[in-house]
């Protein structure tokens, strides 16, 4: 999501604006204290098709532009096996997925983790107290393809890991994730201008991309025939972002409930408000559902008023519009858990519309505006109460329309989803989980590219009455 998928956190090299405002911020309260990793012996292996062990070449490989990498030989790179240990953050995907999701395990490869150069210090992952770290899995029986992503929410690298990594590396593929280069609640305070952060998160996007391919080759032997970009909340906008503006890099993309930034709305910051001025008693229902929230969504209000509306709406209005309320949040979020999800009591009545032509600028630097390069599939949830359907996939698939572009698209919405999968384990009989879906679309995206199967055409997928909803799903 845009602002947190729970609360906690997570400049190119040689950037052109990396001057951050040095605190040792709230990131800390979240950050993971995880040992530096080395390197385990592990057994090399011919894969069936001939392409080489990436273990037996982990010493040669170096990440393209890296000022730091080391690698592991792991028997198993999945959460299975990871958890609790330096290779992975459980923190970091804490919620993300609902209980009895059935993830894959046992698939060995070599494991790289690193950081390209950057000047911020708000990543706090094994202690290297640095800014646009990487981690890159390659898994020994490789299918010729690569996944990249980047992180939800303000989470790290590790964030994806039970969502997208092990199913993907089971699958074969290479898989590749960025930490965006800030992270965590004070990510604002990164960068020189309003807006420099969240562009930064495209910029590393990009940059990983270019080094996982190069990776890949060192390692296999032969560049990755197929390249996805795919990715939830903030790393659905990535998704969209990257194809529109770097569409050669990427065969196809997945993009799970991306958020939207159009310079003039519907963006965050036309609908947040409304969401903070009904926490603070100051809004009416009818308010909300006129701001874009959907309606059936309000047994889900009182949650995201407490976890989600206030922060996302103050930290990101500190990054676009920071003379907005200089004084809130500040130099930092907060301190305390209570603090950082507190709203700042000045947004309930911020205006978008009539703030300066400045901020529209700062927006506009990360805008999206439909005209995807490849083909990309699009799913959300239609009971997501932090970005509504009707402000956001709706817009965004009308947006492809008009650029004619609409036969690279397909949107499906997910009776019963909502934006985080955990919330399904406090409402089984209103929700459901989106990540099978998300696996389904997955098939259906390569059955397109690889097979030029036509996927089915954009609609609802309904709830089942019955079944094993945390791991089934079907798109057609």
């Amino acid at each position: 999501m845009p602002g947190t998928d729970v609360p906690r956190p997570g400049s190119p090299a040689g950037a052109r604006r990396r001057s951050p405002r040095r605190v040792r911020t709230a990131a800390a309260l979240f950050a993971a204290a995880l040992l530096s990793l080395g390197t385990v012996d592990g057994a090399a292996a011919e894969v069936p098709n001939g392409a080489p062990d990436p273990c037996r070449h982990g010493d040669r490989i170096a990440v393209p532009g890296a000022e730091f990498q080391t690698h592991a030989c792991l028997p198993d790179m999945t959460t299975a096996a990871l958890a609790g240990t330096r290779y992975t953050d459980s923190a970091d995907w804490s919620s993300l997925t609902a209980r009895g999701t059935r993830n894959p395990s046992g698939v060995a490869g070599l494991q790289i983790d690193g950081y390209f150069p950057d000047t911020s210090r708000l990543n706090t992952t094994h202690g290297w107290d640095h800014d646009a770290q990487f981690v890159i899995r390659l898994p020994e029986r490789w299918n010729g393809g690569l996944v990249v992503t980047g992180a939800p929410g303000l989470r790290k690298q590790y964030s994806l890991d039970p969502l997208i990594s092990d199913w993907v590396i089971d699958r074969g593929y290479a898989f590749a994730s960025t930490d965006k280069g800030n992270s965590g609640p004070d990510f604002y305070t990164d960068g020189v201008r309003p807006g420099d952060a969240v562009a930064e998160w495209n910029d590393r996007t990009t940059e990983l991309t270019r080094a996982a391919r190069t990776v890949v080759k060192q390692a296999y032997g032969r560049a990755p025939r197929r390249t996805y970009m795919t990715g939830i909340s903030n790393g659905g906008y990535l998704t969209r972002w990257q194809l529109e503006n770097h569409p050669g890099l990427y065969d196809a993309g997945l993009d799970w409930e991306g958020a939207l930034w159009t310079p003039d709305g519907p963006n965050l910051f036309t609908y947040l408000p409304t969401g903070v001025a009904h926490s603070l008693g100051r809004a009416s229902d009818q308010d909300m559902l006129d701001a874009g929230f959907t309606a059936g969504t309000e047994f889900l209000w009182p949650y995201h008023e407490q976890v989600y509306y206030g922060l996302t709406q103050k930290v990101y209005r500190a990054e676009f519009d920071p003379a907005y309320d200089p004084s809130c949040p500040g130099p930092t979020a907060g301190t305390t858990v209570t603090e950082i999800l507190a709203p700042c009591a000045s947004d309930a009545a911020y205006d978008y519309a009539s703030r300066p032509d400045s901020v529209r600028r700062a927006v506009q630097r990360v805008s999206l505006t439909g005209k995807i390069g490849k083909p990309m599939i699009t799913v959300q949830g239609d009971l997501d109460a932090l970005l509504p359907v009707a402000t956001d996939s709706e817009v965004y698939t009308k947006m492809i329309a008009d650029r004619h572009r609409g036969r690279l698209h397909r949107s499906y919405s997910v009776q019963g989803g909502t934006h985080v999968d955990g919330l399904y384990d406090s409402h089984p009989d209103r929700l459901r989980p989106v990540l099978p879906c998300y696996r389904a679309a997955f098939e259906v995206l390569t059955d397109w590219v690889e097979r030029r199967e036509a996927p089915p055409a954009s609609g609802t997928v309904p709830r089942p009455a019955t079944g094993d909803l945390v791991n089934t799903c079907s798109l057609r």
